[in-house]
C-alpha cells in the first residue's frame, strides 16, 4: 500500500490539462503539520541536521476534484462551468531552516506546484479548493512561497513544547516570549491559527474555512507576501501586529512597489484557556488595507474589474476566530468576518460578510486515533455595492454571471482523512454549494475530492 501510494504521488506530477492562467489564488495555509519521516533513517537524519543546527521538512499534496452538473440559465467568464468536470492540483514544499544564534534562524521554503482548480477557479466567493491557485500552470512551476528571518526573545525561565509548525526547531519554547519575523511569507502563518479549521492539506479544503472570508488579507496572486510581524504570547493571552505588502493589481501576481501609499496593517489579540484539560481560544483580528480598489459607486457593469484607478481608498475588516475543545478526540469551532464593503476586495476572495462554524473528530471511538473527521459551513454575504455590480452584469475576480438573483451563498463541508501510515494521509472530501455567486439561479453544486498527503 505504501509503494502504491508513493508511486502515486509521482504520477500525479505529470502534466495537467492545458487552460489559460488566470491570476490570483486564495490566502495561503501553512505547510501542514511536521510528520515522522516514513522512511526511518531520513527520520534519524533530520534528528542529527536539528541537533547541528539545520531544519528539513517536506510535503506534497494531491487534491483531485470533481463536481455534477447542475442548473445554470446563463453564465458569464468569472461563472463555473454546469458541464459535470474535474480538475487536480499538486504542491510540493520543501522547508529548509538554519539556527544563526540563540533564538534567531532564518527560513527558505522553495516549492513546486502544478495543476488548475475546476473552471480555472472562478465561480464561488467560497471556493472549494484552497490549493488551487488562480494562476494555474500545466508544468511544474517553481517558485518560493517564504524567505524570512526570525528572531524569538525568551521572557520567562518556563517552557512550552513547540507546536506542531513545520516552520520551526522542535526545541522548547520560553512560556512568555517576544517574536519578529521579516521577510516573505503567508499572513496566515502569523494571524488566525484555527486549532481546527486553518489547513487545506490535513483539514477543511474551502477557502472559506482555512481562514475568514470577509477578511481581504494581504497576498500576491499564490497567497503570500512581504512584511514584517512582532509578536508577544505568554500562553494566556497574545497580542500580534504586522505590517505587509499588497497587490498592485486586484488578485495580481506583482506586490504594490509603493509602500508608502499601498500596505496593509493587521493585529489581534487573543485569548486562550483550559477549562479542566479542555484547550479554547479567541482570538480578534482587524486590519486596515490601502490599495488601489475602486469604489463600489465608481464602478459601472462594464468597467475592468481591476481598472487600476489612479488613488488609493483605505478598506476596514475585522473577524473573530473561535475553537474550543469538547472532548479529548473532538472540538467546536467558529468565525465572524466582516469588511467595511465600500470598496473593492483586492487580494483574497469576494465576500463581505462570513459566518462559518463546524466540528472536528478523531478516530479514537473506532479504534483509528490518527483519522480525523470534519464538518463545517460557511455561509457569505455580498454588501450592497457588490450587490448592484453584479446585478448589472459587473464581472468580478472570482464571481460574475452577467445577472443576479442574489441569495447568501452557502457552502457545506465534510471530510474523512485517513492515515495509512506515518507520514502519509488519504482524505475523502464532500461539499455541498448553494447559491454559487450568491446567485439563486444556478446550482446547487455537489463537489468530490480525494486528496493525498505525504509529508516528512
Amino acid at each position: 500500500m505504501r509503494r502504491l501510494l508513493l508511486a502515486l504521488i509521482c504520477l500525479i506530477s505529470l502534466p495537467a490539462h492545458a487552460q489559460t492562467g488566470r491570476y490570483g489564488n486564495a490566502g495561503m495555509p501553512n505547510a501542514g503539520p511536521a510528520e515522522e519521516a516514513i522512511i526511518p533513517s531520513l527520520a534519524e537524519l533530520q534528528d542529527r541536521l536539528e541537533q547541528q543546527g539545520w531544519l528539513l521538512r517536506g510535503q506534497a499534496t494531491f487534491v483531485l476534484q470533481g463536481h455534477t452538473g447542475f442548473h445554470s440559465p446563463y453564465r458569464a467568464e468569472s461563472s463555473m462551468t454546469p458541464r459535470a468536470g474535474a480538475r487536480n492540483t499538486l504542491s510540493t514544499d520543501l522547508i529548509i531552516g538554519r539556527r544563526l544564534w540563540e533564538g534567531a534562524e532564518v527560513v527558505f521554503n522553495p516549492s513546486v506546484a502544478r495543476g488548475f482548480g475546476l473552471s480555472n477557479s472562478v465561480g464561488l466567493a467560497a471556493f472549494p479548493n484552497n490549493e488551487a491557485f488562480r494562476l494555474g500552470s500545466t508544468e511544474p512551476t517553481f517558485y518560493v512561497p517564504r524567505l524570512f528571518f526570525r528572531q524569538t526573545i525568551g521572557l520567562s525561565a518556563d517552557t512550552v513544547e513547540s507546536d506542531n509548525d513545520p516552520l520551526r526547531f522542535t526545541e522548547p519554547m520560553a512560556r512568555e516570549r517576544i517574536t519578529i519575523t521579516v521577510g516573505k511569507f503567508s499572513v496566515w502563518d502569523i494571524f488566525d491559527d484555527n486549532r481546527y479549521s486553518h489547513d487545506a492539506r490535513t483539514q477543511f479544503l474551502n477557502w472559506a474555512l482555512v481562514g475568514a472570508a470577509g477578511f481581504d488579507y494581504a497576498a500576491d496572486a499564490r497567497g503570500y507576501t512581504i512584511g514584517a510581524a512582532l509578536e508577544w504570547e505568554n500562553g494566556s493571552w497574545a497580542v500580534r501586529g504586522g505590517a505587509f505588502q499588497v497587490a498592485r493589481r486586484a488578485n495580481g501576481l506583482f506586490l504594490d512597489p509603493g509602500v508608502t501609499r499601498a500596505w496593509q496593517l493587521i493585529g489581534s489579540v487573543e485569548r486562550f484557556w483550559r477549562i479542566g484539560e479542555r484547550e479554547g481560544a479567541i482570538r480578534l483580528i482587524y486590519g486596515a488595507s490601502r490599495t488601489r480598489q475602486s469604489y463600489w459607486s465608481d464602478l459601472i457593469a462594464g468597467d475592468p474589474f481591476d481598472r487600476s484607478p489612479t488613488g488609493y481608498r483605505l478598506k476596514h475588516n475585522v473577524a473573530i476566530s473561535f475553537d474550543q475543545q469538547i472532548g479529548p478526540d473532538w472540538g467546536v469551532f467558529a468565525r465572524l468576518s466582516w469588511n467595511d464593503g465600500r470598496t473593492q476586495n483586492w487580494m483574497f476572495t469576494e465576500q463581505d460578510r462570513a459566518i462559518s462554524f463546524g466540528a472536528s473528530l478523531q478516530g479514537r471511538r473506532w479504534n483509528r486515533p490518527n483519522d480525523t473527521v470534519g464538518l463545517a459551513t460557511n455561509i457569505g454575504f455580498a454588501s450592497a455595492g457588490r450587490r448592484r455590480f453584479l446585478e448589472n452584469g459587473g464581472i468580478g475576480f472570482i464571481v460574475g454571471d452577467g445577472a443576479l438573483n442574489y441569495r447568501p451563498e452557502w457552502v457545506t463541508e465534510a471530510y474523512y482523512d485517513l492515515r495509512v501510515t506515518q507520514g502519509v494521509n488519504v482524505a475523502l472530501n464532500y461539499q455541498l454549494a448553494v447559491n454559487p455567486g450568491y446567485n439563486a439561479d444556478r446550482g446547487p453544486i455537489h463537489f468530490l475530492a480525494l486528496r493525498l498527503r505525504t509529508a516528512f
